[in-house]
């Protein structure tokens, strides 16, 4: 077989974006998996966003990714989640076809340029001289390879689990991957168990949806990606997802089955995702409450299986058939296949840089699941960066990282190499410091001239955001300047229920009202005197922004001069050979989490749990001497 610059292990999420950036960055790639039409198979929740996670999304699609794209391509129902609240919060969730999402990501990945798609396992990782050198297939073949980007998922030793018995895998109907764990330890990698799940599937045949509640999608839905074709959008028929409860009665049935649950019997040893509890959990840990709420979520179109989300659970299968029976709606349900638990190998991602590479081998990232992380939306921005890290480094350019201030991939990745995790770590705003700075309507402004660097996103779609920041500037001096006469601007007010004004007032300080909008004050304003506010009125993206920040103006200018100020210590770098236990001043838990993660500046040993002030204190002179 020929060798490949880049080798890709997996074919889920993290695998499709490494592959597909470092094959479009002139790499040639080989992605390896067990089978190339399961490409992106949605293994969870037949979803794409939500809260936090859309942000995620739109971010990788400003770099370049594919997500977005095919999300689009695929969607069923697509919602802005938190539109009630302020725009920070504001997150796109996209419920997709899940055989039609696979296929779509398979003819994406299939259709890229340098990129070949082969048919196995990889069981062991080769290196000399601490670099990596290749792979060992399950078929027995040797292929080198300059760099290893590995998205194992849930694969690694995987073993799924319902009620007390367990079944080797990594999800279901598919074989888990052996010896590559053990290969990585040989190497000097720590390794540790996660344990996540999934619900019942439903026939929908068989439930009554009249009695639920229904949750609609958006009448006017927004894509993802800034490539989809808004006259084109939504691409397939949209469809409801339903809502429903458990109560004390369920909550009894489920309790039965604890004395043969894998989870409360010891059996699994991985820990579970602390923010995405199994229904067992829930019961134990929130025993106040009488009821949990339960989505319905419809697989595909084409599709009789309903996701039961809000249920994962590793009961046993009759407990689990019992208990659904006494949710509303759901008397009469046909349980196509239980819910399980899955169980595999991690490494704790203390051992990565924030390029993704490993600390100890040159040459191999790892990326997604294998790094202690849940969701689609995780794995995938992992994967994409560690993709591009990958072929920069076969091209000896700069390498690529994303700060705090800039991506809720920097967060997200910052988090996992500064603080690692022993449980599943998924992507929340609170996460982020900076959110109201992060927002997912301007993820293209943050990071698409990085997407158009690396070669990933195309001249024209740069060039006409370059021409939207053009207009949104002006547009910034327009709004503080041009005053609306009392009768102009109380027309606008008037439709909004604000209070009339006596004297001419600006745009900028009427907008900053609630319920006030940008585009009915624009309706007032003289066009012959301020032509440029026409152009604005016909650009709704352009006209979004400068909206945005002018009602958040105070808030946006404390977060953008936080950052600046963090951006003072992220440029104090610490050498990666800087030798840790020879500075007796610092604390000896402060030494030892130094020593262990190899902070690359100031500013991320200073977020390190256990480094405290004053030994950053120390460490900053230190280094000045």
């Amino acid at each position: 077989m020929k060798e490949f610059d880049v080798i890709v292990v997996g074919g889920g999420h993290a695998g499709i974006e490494a592959a597909i950036a470092a094959a479009k960055m002139g790499c040639s790639v080989g992605l390896f998996t067990t089978d190339k039409n399961a490409m992106g198979r949605l293994s969870c929740n037949p979803c794409i966003g939500g809260s936090a996670k859309g942000h995620l999304v739109h971010e990788i699609d400003a770099l370049g990714g594919a997500m977005g794209l095919i999300a689009d391509k695929t969607g069923i129902q697509f919602r802005t989640l938190n539109k009630s609240k302020g725009p920070a919060v504001w997150a796109g969730r996209c419920q997709s076809d899940r055989k039609l999402y696979s296929q779509e990501a398979s003819r994406v990945v299939q259709s890229t340029t340098n990129l070949e798609i082969v048919e196995d396992t990889v069981v062991e990782a080769i290196q000399e001289n601490n670099e990596i050198a290749g792979i060992i297939t399950g078929k027995g073949v040797e292929v080198k390879c300059k760099a290893l980007v590995v998205c194992s998922g849930t694969f690694l030793n995987g073993l799924m689990h319902t009620g007390m018995t367990a079944t080797k895998g990594g999800r279901y109907g598919e074989q888990p991957v052996v010896g590559l764990s053990a290969s990585f330890e040989k190497m000097g990698f720590v390794s540790g168990r996660l344990k996540t799940g999934t619900p019942p599937r439903l026939d929908k045949n068989t439930i009554d949806f009249s009695v639920l509640e229904e949750q609609p999608g958006d009448d006017f839905p927004e894509p993802f990606s800034l490539r989809t074709p808004k006259e084109l959008f939504p691409f397939l028929p949209q469809i409801s997802c339903h809502i429903t409860f458990t109560d004390k009665a369920v909550h009894n049935v489920l309790e039965k089955g604890f004395d043969n649950s894998p989870l409360f019997r010891g059996l699994i040893d991985g820990v579970g995702p602390r923010y995405c509890p199994s229904i067992e959990d829930k019961i134990v840990r929130f025993a106040d409450k009488n009821q949990h709420q339960l989505f319905l979520e419809p697989e595909g179109l084409d599709d009789d299986l309903i996701y039961l989300n809000g249920f994962s659970t590793s009961l046993p299968e009759d407990i689990q058939n019992e208990a659904i029976k006494l949710v509303k709606g759901l008397e009469n349900a046909v349980m196509v296949r239980p819910g399980y638990a899955v169980e595999y190998d991690y490494f704790p991602p203390y051992q990565v840089d924030l390029t993704l590479e490993t600390k100890l081998i040159s040459g191999l990232y790892f990326s997604g699941q294998i790094n202690g992380t849940s969701g689609y939306e995780e794995a995938a921005g992992q994967g994409l960066v560690a993709g591009i890290n990958a072929a920069l480094k076969i091209q000896k350019r700069k390498e690529f990282t994303l700060t705090r201030g800039e991506a809720y991939i920097g967060v997200l990745i910052d988090d996992l190499v500064g603080k690692s995790t022993d449980e599943p770590y998924r992507m929340f705003t609170s996460r982020a410091e900076h959110r109201l700075v992060l927002r997912q309507d301007n993820a293209d402004r943050r990071l698409m001239k990085y997407g158009y660097e690396l070669g990933l996103i195309p001249k024209e779609m740069y060039d006409e955001l370059k021409e939207r920041e053009t207009l949104i500037s002006l547009s910034n001096k327009i709004v503080g300047e041009a005053r609306l006469k009392p009768d102009a601007a109380n027309r606008a007010l008037e439709k909004n229920n604000s209070p009339k004004i006596e004297q001419s007032e600006t745009i900028n300080k009427l907008c900053k009202r609630p319920n006030v909008n940008l585009r009915d004050l624009l309706n007032q304003l003289d066009k012959s005197k301020y032509p440029l506010a026409e152009a604005l009125l016909k650009d709704e993206k352009a006209m979004q922004q400068v909206e945005i920040e002018m009602k958040y103006e105070g808030y946006i200018k404390r977060q953008s001069d936080l950052i600046i100020k963090m951006e003072k210590l992220e440029n104090v770098q610490i050498p990666l050979s800087f030798n840790y236990k020879d500075l007796n001043t610092i604390s000896m838990e402060g030494r030892e989490k130094l020593h262990r993660i190899k902070p690359r500046s100031i500013g991320q040993a200073s977020r390190i749990s256990g480094v405290s002030p004053s030994d950053i204190s120390i460490l900053l002179v230190y280094l000045k001497n």
